[in-house]
């Protein structure tokens, strides 16, 4: 694993976000992995940049604490998270991916709708974390590749994370601002 030291900062404060039901603050962190995993190409931080930004999801939907096996799944993820942080304490990287693929499996143990929801919420996230990595300039074969999803999955995402920004990026010329400031004093 590289930059460990940024990496267990990032896990001892999704610790506290998980905890605290804080899913931007989890966002966030995820972000900061995905630049790192983008520069170095490590699996390592790609499974926190994957980990981190699908707790973010699981959180946000705060319907799911109402299902059945969300308390032990829980546990179990909060223990994952615990694991990781002392494995990169101790440079322990086999118990590093032991931890965090800990959190996945822990999915296998729910079942119902809670289960398929999970899973759906790692499966997006890989996707998602994958066209960051592309944004980063990885080229979309060895990005896939490293996140174990097909080009196609990860080129219609990006096109349609391109298509959504594209429009953002327009200007409004200085005529029409002014008569929208001007309507919003009436």
């Amino acid at each position: 694993m590289q930059e460990k030291e940024n990496v267990l900062r990032i896990l001892q404060e999704t610790k506290a976000a998980v905890r605290d039901n804080d899913s931007i603050l989890l966002k966030e962190l995820s972000n900061q992995t995905i630049h790192t995993a983008s520069i170095t190409q490590d699996p390592d931080n790609i499974a926190v940049a994957v980990v981190v930004y699908s707790l973010s999801k699981i959180v946000e939907r705060r319907e799911y604490a109402s299902f059945s096996g969300w308390k032990e799944f829980y546990k179990i993820v909060m223990s994952c998270i615990e694991n990781s942080i002392n494995a990169i304490k101790k440079n322990d990287d086999k118990r590093l991916k032991e931890s965090l693929m800990c959190v996945r499996k822990a999915v296998s143990k729910l079942s119902g709708k809670l289960k398929s929801y999970i899973q759906d919420v790692f499966r997006k996230a890989e996707i998602n974390k994958a066209s960051k990595m592309y944004e980063h300039g990885i080229s979309m074969e060895k990005t896939a590749s490293l996140l174990g999803i097909t080009m196609f999955e990860l080129a219609s995402y990006a096109g349609q994370r391109l298509d959504g920004e594209v429009s953002l990026s327009k200007t409004v010329d200085i005529r029409t601002r002014i008569k929208t400031a001007m309507e919003m004093f009436k």
